[in-house]
């Protein structure tokens, strides 16, 4: 007997006794247009809409696909729709246990039934990225000649984890982490269809934006704290889940935390001073607070580089790259594994030695230009390339520093107005030290700071 999806048995069972499958499968859409979130993969003539028979005609052939998206998201959602929904005949695999021989008798029992019967087989290959070189190479002439219609499963980056020539076979559809809006739809709907809870409890707002914190945009996670919630408190004759019943189920305390009001920024803001301070476990308390409340992680590598600079700066040049690797890594892995890399970053920046003086310098040097300290630049210093810059005197009397032993050429760069400035102070502190002695080197070799 060939693997599928769901096979005729359970269907018949979930179907006599709904109540026996997890709420999660219960409340899987029967229709793409039931589908939560990934509206930008269901348009009118997207792949998936013609592998379910929707403007499937004409000479163009239905292509294979690699579904490519976070846990939750709903791979498999879409595919069981597919196979509600299409009058193809449909096969699961799952890379976990499935080899090339299970591959090879899908393949040959397509083609059979293609020859036999005029039947197009789509098969669901889930999490392809499992599947070896070898493994994969086997699906190559299937896909090439239409022998089945393939959609792959995956979480992990398809261009790293799917060999090339599949990858060319297919269409690559990425899935986006679904929004609150997209989990408060399917959440509601969960509470009140006949499918899920039948209205048998109430979900008061403040539950709800925890069940939504908890989830982290998994839709899979969400209904199954829901149900657990539920049955809690049902079993408490309650018709209402509170926070403190979907607290204890999930043993998750719901963080008081509002990301469009004062706990946004004064979290935010207490992390950031707490990095300045050096106290490197306040820092993590503050950054465990904002991702325990679902806070966006590419917020946090924002404050975390601008801190870098800001409260850093030169006594630790290694600060700034670190906090910039840390906000590209997080925009590509995103939760929960974002949360390692922003406590790397947070670490590394707390115990770094501290300095200001790049902001202090600045915000001077921008002070005197506000003020009107610009003035004309130095006629050595101006552009002397265009036809009569000599004549202007642009560039005449400039030294070039590599002509200099030193590199230094004692000349003027400021404008007069402001010649005798000095914006940036170092600090003795870790690594600016050395910019310290450097400053007071080439002041002095510049002409300036002699008694």
């Amino acid at each position: 007997m060939e693997p599928d999806l769901f096979t005729a048995a359970a269907e018949d069972r979930q179907e006599k006794d709904p109540t026996g499958s997890p709420l999660a499968v219960r409340m899987r859409p029967r229709t793409l247009d039931e589908v939560a979130g990934q509206q930008h993969l269901l348009k009118p003539g997207s792949p998936l809409r013609r592998l379910v028979g929707e403007g499937a005609g004409g000479p163009a052939g239905v292509s294979s696909v690699i579904l490519w998206g976070p846990p939750g998201t709903g791979k498999t959602t879409l595919a069981y729709v597919v196979s509600k929904a299409t009058n193809k005949r449909f096969v699961e695999l799952s890379a976990i246990t499935a080899g090339v021989k299970e591959v090879r008798a899908v393949i040959d029992g397509a083609r059979r039934a293609s020859g036999g019967y005029g039947k197009e087989t789509v098969l669901f290959l889930d999490e392809i990225h499992r599947f070896s070189k070898a493994q994969q190479d086997s699906l190559l002439p299937a896909v090439e000649n239409r022998w089945v219609t393939l959609i792959a499963a995956t979480t992990e980056n398809p261009y790293f984890s799917v060999i090339s020539p599949l990858l060319s076979r297919s269409l690559l559809l990425t899935l986006e982490p679904l929004t609150d809006d997209d989990l408060r739809g399917l959440l509601r709907r969960a509470v009140t269809d006949e499918r899920g809870l039948k209205a048998a409890v109430t979900l008061p707002e403040d539950t709800e934006d925890h069940l939504l914190r908890i989830a982290g945009g998994d839709a899979r996670r969400a209904l199954t704290a829901l149900e657990a919630a539920a049955g809690a408190a049902l079993d408490q004759a309650e018709t209402e889940i509170t926070l403190a019943t979907l607290e204890q189920t999930v043993d998750r305390a719901a963080v008081t935390y509002d990301r469009d009001g004062d706990q946004h920024y004064d979290v935010a803001s207490a992390l950031i001073k707490s990095i300045r301070g050096s106290d490197v476990d306040a820092a993590l308390h503050y950054l465990a607070r904002m991702i325990e409340a679902g806070e966006d992680p590419r917020f946090i590598a924002r404050r975390l580089m601008i801190s870098a600079s800001e409260d850093i700066g030169l006594a630790d040049p290694n600060a700034l790259p670190i906090a910039v690797a840390a906000a590209q890594a997080v925009a590509m892995i995103g939760f929960p594994e974002a949360a390692l890399t922003l406590s790397h970053a947070t670490i590394a920046l707390a115990l770094a030695p501290k300095s200001n003086a790049a902001t202090t310098a600045i915000g001077a040097a921008l002070e005197d230009v506000r003020k009107g300290l610009a003035g004309p630049v130095p006629t050595h210093l101006r552009d002397g390339h265009y036809k009569g810059a000599a004549k202007l005197g642009h560039a005449q009397g400039y030294v070039y520093p590599h002509d200099i032993p030193e590199g230094i050429a004692e000349q003027q760069y400021a404008p007069d107005q402001i010649k005798d400035r000095e914006y940036y102070t170092p600090t003795r502190h870790g690594a600016e030290a050395r910019y310290a002695d450097a400053v007071e080197w080439t002041r002095k070799h510049l002409g300036r700071n002699r008694p």
